[in-house]
């Protein structure tokens, strides 16, 4: 090898060693790709009033959503969207009037275990709804998730009579079609598979998926509490300068414990939210007047028109305490949320709060 061609070799081999310096450095200091979490070992065992908690958190899924808007009516000059424009405050009266027409034809039967099933009743609904709120927690699912799944769910058996075999199949089903609607980054099929410990296979979730979309008509997008509620609730706090958390996560409590029982699907959606602002302003500050002017023109709704709305959640409340029916309860103990659930609720509202306001 003459003297020229021994240089180039050098040369050739210094920059190779440059080069690849040069790229671990780089494959260095990126940052690492982070690994999906996975569920825990968990037990199938819904016996009595347990059921099914796996162990480890999934990875959490968050989602900007825009805030749903009601009715804005000024009062005393104070506008309770501000320049926020996800409050879609120019036409959102419409979308109130729109939310309300669609409740009423979304609806499930508020009779159907009386009148269609035969093999489930409702504390069988009962006890699914409570495992369900523990999945969305693990999952860390928005709370419009766990809404719209027991929304898919009612109005599923309001049609369809189903084996009590198949109920906890229906429910991860309905959650799954609710997750792909609301999440940026759903738990897959496999997932819920796997919280039931694999009771269910992948074609069994997909079958029942696709019974559920066909009696929605695929119309995934319906009115709930929590729909409702995130506007009453800022309606509630209108002349505050800095949001009340503590009434905010009160009325998602109540919100939640009016998913268990199944009696409450004889009122509304809307009326739900009303009556739980109530009941949530009246056990914060018990000898202030809970209603008013504003909120029953945000609302759309007198105090007469939510009397007995109001005294079947205050009944709940009083007897969330002791249900044997833990899940929501012990979910808003934790510090987060301000352990509302662990607060003195009154034990009776006077009479003087059931009269409309002139």
């Amino acid at each position: 090898m003459s003297t020229d061609q021994e240089n180039r070799v050098r040369v050739t081999r210094a920059s190779a060693k440059r080069a690849s310096a040069a790229s671990s450095s780089l494959s260095s200091s990126a940052p690492p790709r982070k690994k999906r979490a996975v569920l825990g070992d968990v037990t199938n065992t819904i016996v009595g009033n347990s059921g099914i908690l796996p162990s480890t958190p999934a990875p959490s899924k968050k989602k900007v959503v825009a805030l749903v808007g009601v009715p804005v009516v000024a009062v005393d000059n104070v506008d309770p969207c501000g320049d926020d424009p996800q409050m879609c405050g120019p036409y959102a009266s419409e979308i109130y009037q729109y939310l309300r027409e669609s409740e009423n034809k979304r609806r499930p039967s508020p009779n159907y275990m009386e009148s269609f099933q035969h093999d489930v009743n409702a504390n069988m609904r009962s006890i699914l709804v409570d495992w369900l709120v523990e999945v969305a927690e693990e999952y860390k699912l928005l709370p419009d998730t766990l809404h719209l799944t027991i929304a898919y769910l009612d109005r599923f058996l309001s049609s369809n009579a189903l084996y009590r075999q198949k109920l906890q199949l229906l429910g991860v089903s309905c959650m799954l079609i609710a997750s792909k609607h609301e999440e940026i980054c759903p738990p897959h099929v496999e997932d819920f598979c796997y919280i039931t410990d694999n009771t269910y296979s992948k074609q069994e979730v997909v079958e029942m998926e696709r019974k559920i979309l066909m009696l929605l008509n695929f119309e995934m997008s319906t009115p709930t509490i929590k729909t409702f509620l995130s506007g009453f609730i800022m309606a509630a706090g209108q002349k505050t300068e800095s949001p009340n958390l503590a009434l905010e996560y009160l009325c998602n409590f109540l919100a939640e414990v009016c998913l268990l029982e199944y009696g409450c699907l004889q009122f509304l959606p809307s009326q739900i939210a009303a009556s739980i602002v109530f009941v949530a302003r009246f056990t914060l500050c018990p000898r202030t007047h809970p209603w008013s002017k504003h909120l029953q023109n945000q609302t759309g709704y007198k105090v007469s028109d939510l009397r007995e709305c109001i005294q079947v959640i205050h009944d709940l409340q009083l007897k969330s305490k002791n249900c044997t029916l833990a899940a929501v309860r012990e979910k808003y103990k934790q510090h987060k949320f301000k352990s509302v659930s662990t607060l003195a609720f009154p034990e009776k509202i006077p009479s003087t709060f059931f009269e409309d306001l002139n």
